[in-house]
């Protein structure tokens, strides 16, 4: 007896036809351009290598990169104000609305629209593209779009749609405000009560103190129970940086002062943060003049296109040996 013959799949139409565009659907459900193969083997495999994609300076291009960098990384609680690019807020209720980044926002949301329609942006979320730029200003799109009152959800982030840099006034400063709690996530925080209270109590305690320097750009303070520190977010490209480094820290030049080292440095969104040990004892405002005369050495050293000697190759390996790639 002959088998019979396979039923063949109905034939879709295909939605690539009708909007130009293939909707996001299940990894295992059949795909929306008609194909009869299953989402995750046709165009879900184009979605998933542009999700994978990533982009080592996502603030590239941004006014204040290394700051972007040292609040997604290393400030607990801060805020910093933005200015949208001219026409991005276009059809918001027919009003611009004021935009704030934060470090972080409750429930790690991406952003929320407040009640009186003010927007905070989250920075401190996590990256579904591999494009944080991309994940921000998708964010940054909904909170436009986003009833006031109300928190942004997090999404998927689809590959094509705009980044940050299409949606600020690149040009604008951006001086960020460090904060010694989170107050700054209500509108009247001596009012709250009952699980917000102890929602911000919670993230209160565990915030590390953290301040900014005025001196130089980007290096931020920060105490902790056992010693202090210094990390500093350099936009100087990592190779020189490290060839400067190592020949102040051959020469003795690269502490901040007494019972002060110089002990690495990390990656971060495609910058080098350099990171000393501080004694307890040692104060932002401390930090001030030692920051600004190290700034005057390192720019010096820097403009050095001689070979490294032998110990200054010595005090690079050690750099490179403890250094540290958070992403």
């Amino acid at each position: 007896m002959g088998k019979k013959a396979a039923k063949k799949a109905p034939q879709r139409q295909s939605t690539t036809a009708v909007t130009g565009e293939i909707p996001v659907v299940g990894a295992r459900e059949n795909c929306p351009c008609g194909s009869g193969r299953r989402y995750k083997a046709c165009h879900g495999r184009e979605a998933s290598h542009a999700v994978q994609e990533l982009v080592h300076r996502p603030f590239e291009g941004l006014s204040g990169e290394a700051d972007w960098v040292a609040l997604r990384e290393l400030v607990p609680a801060a805020t910093v104000p933005l200015t949208l690019a001219a026409g991005v807020a276009e059809g918001a209720n027919g009003e611009v609305p004021s935009v704030t980044l934060a470090t972080v926002l409750p429930l790690a949301w991406p952003a929320l629209r407040r009640q009186d329609g003010s927007i905070l942006l989250g920075l401190q979320t996590q990256s579904a593209s591999g494009d944080l730029s991309r994940d921000l200003a998708d964010a940054l799109e909904l909170a436009l779009a986003t009833e006031p009152g109300t928190p942004v959800p997090s999404r998927r982030t689809e590959a094509g749609g705009r980044r940050l840099q299409d949606l600020l006034d690149v040009t604008a400063e951006f001086t960020p405000a460090v904060h010694a709690g989170f107050e700054f996530w209500l509108e009247d925080a001596e009012t709250a009560t009952g699980e917000v209270a102890a929602s911000l109590e919670r993230a209160n305690a565990s915030a590390i103190p953290t301040e900014k320097l005025d001196s130089v750009d980007a290096a931020y303070w920060c105490g902790t129970p056992d010693k202090n520190h210094l990390r500093w977010v350099m936009t100087v490209p990592e190779e020189r940086l490290l060839d400067a480094l190592a020949r102040l820290t051959a020469a003795d030049r690269s502490s901040l002062g007494p019972d002060t080292r110089l002990v690495g440095s990390f990656r971060a969104h495609g910058l080098t943060v350099p990171v000393w040990d501080l004694p307890l004892a040692m104060t932002a405002t401390d930090c001030e003049k030692p920051a600004a005369e190290f700034a005057e050495r390192l720019t010096a050293v820097l403009a050095d296109e001689t070979p490294l000697t032998a110990e200054e190759r010595r005090a690079r390996a050690n750099l490179v040996n403890r250094q540290v790639t958070l992403n």
